[in-house]
């Protein structure tokens, strides 16, 4: 591929991946078109009974710990995680409700760590995306000075050509890998969403 010719790809590339960054301006390294919400809250989720007075209570029991886990796993499919969660709150009406807060706080915790990682590691992507840029930027102008150049150098041309190449290559595949990254944090919710559902059913 000519330089000039990859010179016009990778400034398109550039200019329509600017124009879809930063949806939210308040979350300038936020790429995604949903928004940004930092952090869940219980009320969401979660109508009753209260679980403020249970806290990391649910760490301290091994098997409601181990179920957690199991059910926080996406691995786990949904049906089978909900299945297990309403399977586990039996018992007296207070012993039910006390396995459902424990089971929900636990199972709000580590999906919302979860949850919060992966924004976190979107947000680092959007900034190596972010540094990719200004560096095909830059290549661009060095590539256009050097066939601008009376005495031009075809090899340093087509060298710095094939590098911008390279480089809007990668661009282009983080940029179409990065709409399915942002479907995670909204498929957490939705999994944490059904299996507070599934549990609090087994509370009517």
């Amino acid at each position: 591929m000519k330089p000039v010719v990859v010179a016009g790809l990778a400034a398109i590339a550039l200019g329509l991946a600017g124009a879809a960054h930063a949806a939210d301006p308040r979350h300038p390294d936020w790429p995604c078109q949903q928004i940004m919400v930092p952090s869940l809250s219980v009320a969401a989720f979660w109508t009753s009974p209260p679980i403020d007075d249970v806290g990391d209570a649910w760490k301290n029991d091994s098997t409601i710990n181990d179920l957690v886990l199991h059910l926080a796993a996406r691995r786990t499919p949904l049906e089978e995680a909900e299945k297990a969660a309403a399977g586990f709150i039996a018992g007296t009406t207070a012993e039910k409700q006390q396995k459902a807060k424990l089971l929900f706080a636990g199972l709000f915790a580590t999906l919302n760590s979860e949850r919060g990682q992966v924004m976190d590691d979107i947000e680092r992507f959007s900034r190596r995306q972010q540094q990719l840029r200004e560096k095909i930027r830059t290549e661009l102008t060095d590539l256009r000075v050097h066939e601008d150049a009376p005495n031009q150098d075809a090899a340093a041309v087509d060298k710095l050509g094939n590098q911008v190449a390279w480089d809007t290559r990668i661009f282009d595949e983080r940029r179409y890998t990065i709409s399915y990254v942002c479907e995670v944090p909204a498929t957490i919710e939705r999994r944490l969403f059904a299996l507070a559902r599934a549990i609090q059913q087994m509370l009517d």
